[in-house]
């Protein structure tokens, strides 16, 4: 009962990932004195079939990942596995495989260039790069260098290859759309480089308005929605690209979990001023009042997420469980510090049990 008494605690229940809390289901059930032991097993046997499909998915990645050579960037920060972990916890349903593959393919990409804008290129090359982005014109791209040259070809050659999909199986061009959506996220990032080259303190409101777009949440729900879809329209497309509230309230709670878990260890690698010391900055309070802030912003937009949920869109399942799943993932990295950019032991935990440790069943 103890045990059950403080993981209700720990957590409000609409926060917790589905599948991480299956997982802690399952082991507790387990315990019960009135289980069923045939229902244990169909659960087991049931979350293990998803998990070698989930298994197979990385594996492919991960060949992926070293063919495209982005691991040898020395700079940035190697993650794929905690990236396919964000895709997976915003569709875990085995037959939208397409979206965890090619969506992990992107945010892959965005840690890398996120790195390259905040440790790695001198403000006139993010500039060059920025512009070839909106763009979408590489033909001058050998006035960057070569590190930072390869990362922007990998951009172009895994857009356009997740363009050619989405023709194929969608009839859909989807390139204009999705190009728009890394172009918008490379001028938020060139935003933050220009404001630490120049030494300016953004205030919170400046800093918020621009960190919901450079946290990268409205490209990684933007490549759910079409990824996932069984027939894209324009209309959901037009709608999504103006980030309504159902998207703007899990991206918001990305970015201030990721601040409240990141901003110590980002600030030491160079990175802009976070929402916390923005805060500080502001109203001239002490960091732990400021923490106690963020963190009141965090639970207000989760009650204005729940009221979205509420409401009608241009678009269904899964897309519109994606957006608070992508909050709930989020809770799940950054709970008790960062989860994402230097991992815990939590996450881990929760890797091992998602990827590689399937459930015993007995005989």
């Amino acid at each position: 009962m103890a045990r059950k008494v403080s993981h209700a605690l720990d957590m409000p229940l609409h926060w917790k990932l589905p599948r991480v809390e299956a997982i802690w289901y399952i082991d507790t059930y387990e315990q019960e004195q009135n289980m069923i032991p045939s229902l244990l097993k169909l659960a087991k046997l049931q979350y293990n079939i998803v998990q070698s499909v989930h298994q197979k998915e990385v594996s492919k990645l991960a060949s992926w990942w070293t063919d495209i050579g982005l691991d040898k960037m020395t700079f940035a920060r190697d993650r794929l596995v905690e990236h396919y972990f964000w895709c997976n916890g915003m569709v875990s349903d085995p037959e939208y495989s397409a979206f965890r593959d090619m969506g992990t393919k992107v945010i892959c990409l965005i840690t890398t260039i996120d790195d390259v804008y905040d440790v790695y290129g001198t403000l006139e090359e993010l500039e060059l790069f920025t512009d070839y982005v909106d763009r979408w014109d590489i033909t001058e791209i050998d006035k960057l260098p070569m590190n930072i040259k390869t990362v922007l070809l990998a951009m172009f050659n895994t857009t356009n290859q997740i363009g050619y999909w989405t023709m194929r199986e969608r009839d859909f061009n989807i390139i204009p759309y999705l190009s728009k959506q890394c172009a918008d996220l490379c001028k938020a990032y060139l935003k933050e480089a220009r404001w630490y080259h120049s030494g300016k303190k953004p205030t919170l409101d400046e800093y918020l308005k621009n960190a919901v777009v450079s946290i990268a949440a409205p490209i990684m729900l933007f490549c759910a929605y079409f990824l996932t879809a069984d027939k894209i329209t324009v209309e959901a497309l037009e709608y999504i690209d103006k980030l309504p509230s159902i998207m703007w309230c899990p991206s918001m709670i990305l970015r201030l979990t990721n601040d409240l878990g990141t901003s110590s260890d980002e600030l030491t690698r160079g990175d802009n001023l976070k929402a916390v010391q923005c805060y500080m900055n502001d109203s001239g309070e002490s960091e732990e009042v400021a923490r106690k802030y963020v963190d009141n912003l965090v639970h207000e937009t989760w009650k204005i997420l729940n009221k979205d949920l509420l409401g009608s869109y241009p678009f269904g399942e899964p897309f519109l469980t994606a957006n608070p799943n992508l909050a709930r993932t989020t809770q799940t990295f950054y709970q008790y510090g960062d989860g994402h950019g230097i991992p815990q032991h939590w996450t881990k935990d929760h890797l091992k049990s998602l990827l590689v440790e399937p459930f015993a069943l007995s005989e």
